[in-house]
């Protein structure tokens, strides 16, 4: 395996037996190389791809950064991938290592950036703070840094990020929309829900991924005007209060829901209201 570049003394890219540009990564594996000689095999420490548009974008982000905040990053990375069980956009090698180096570096100067979504974060996308609060642990077990809790929120952020795709501007809005759903919920029915039931959890999970299709506009189109009129003569309340909800991504997001995804919500709705009546 021949190197194609070296980024610095401990990234290079190189080529796979597709042709396609990967990325190398080790200790001192860049050191003293020059494009055109063979790759040491034995400092090899972690090989990947990238989307094309990505390669040079980390390629970027990793020239000056020491090597030690580049392994962390994907530590972070690996560990949240065994951990979340879901797909993680190739991107978040881009987009997270990039913060962690940034955040590492904020901390060493005494600089410090609060997160204003770090509650939310903790309350709707919990298995994401979860993992980044072992982020965390994980950069002052290997760097001696300690970062502050708001950083778990912002590293959940990027974890939902590239659950979606890498639309981050988007990602940012979906604790804040979550909780303003939530809150449609509660005028309309002048209820408190109950926040450590089986119910409100179910609801919470769906709502995740309610909004999470609409953003990437990847709800229902399905027509089916029968079960619409089905549901909303049977949970009348659950169905207007499902079309106020309609109404207020309209407006946020200039997208219409499509009805038989508000149908479903109703559904939810509904039982989430039930069982606080039983």
């Amino acid at each position: 395996m021949q190197i194609i570049k070296v980024i610095n003394n401990n990234v290079i890219s190189s080529e796979d037996d597709k042709g396609k540009e990967i990325v190398v990564m080790g200790k001192g594996i860049g050191f003293g190389k020059k494009a055109g000689e063979e790759i040491d095999e034995t400092k090899i420490e972690k090989i990947f791809s990238l989307p094309d548009e990505s390669t040079s974008q980390f390629m970027q982000v990793v020239k000056d950064m020491p090597y030690e905040y580049i392994r962390t990053a994907e530590l972070v990375i690996a560990y949240a991938r065994e951990t979340l069980g879901y797909h993680l956009n190739k991107n978040i090698y881009v987009t997270l290592t990039d913060h962690l180096g940034y955040a590492i570096e904020r901390k060493r100067q005494g600089i410090v950036i609060a997160n204003e979504l770090s509650w939310e974060m903790k309350k709707f996308y919990n298995a994401e703070f979860q993992v980044g609060l072992k982020a965390l642990d994980i950069v002052k077990q290997e760097l001696d840094v300690e970062l502050p809790e708001d950083e778990a929120g912002f590293i959940a952020m990027h974890l939902v990020n590239a659950q979606m795709g890498g639309q981050m501007n988007q990602s940012r809005n979906m604790p804040a929309m979550i909780k303003d759903i939530l809150n449609i919920v509660r005028y309309t029915f002048q209820v408190e829900l109950d926040e450590k039931s089986l119910s409100y959890e179910r609801f919470v999970t769906h709502l995740r991924f309610f909004v999470q299709r609409v953003i990437s506009r990847e709800d229902s189109e399905r027509n089916d005007e029968e079960f619409d009129q089905l549901i909303a003569d049977r949970f009348p309340r659950s169905y207007e209060c499902a079309q106020k909800i309609k109404n207020y991504m309209k407006k946020k997001l200039d997208y219409e829901v499509s009805d038989v995804e508000i149908s479903y919500l109703a559904v939810h709705i509904h039982r989430v209201i039930h069982s606080m009546n039983k």
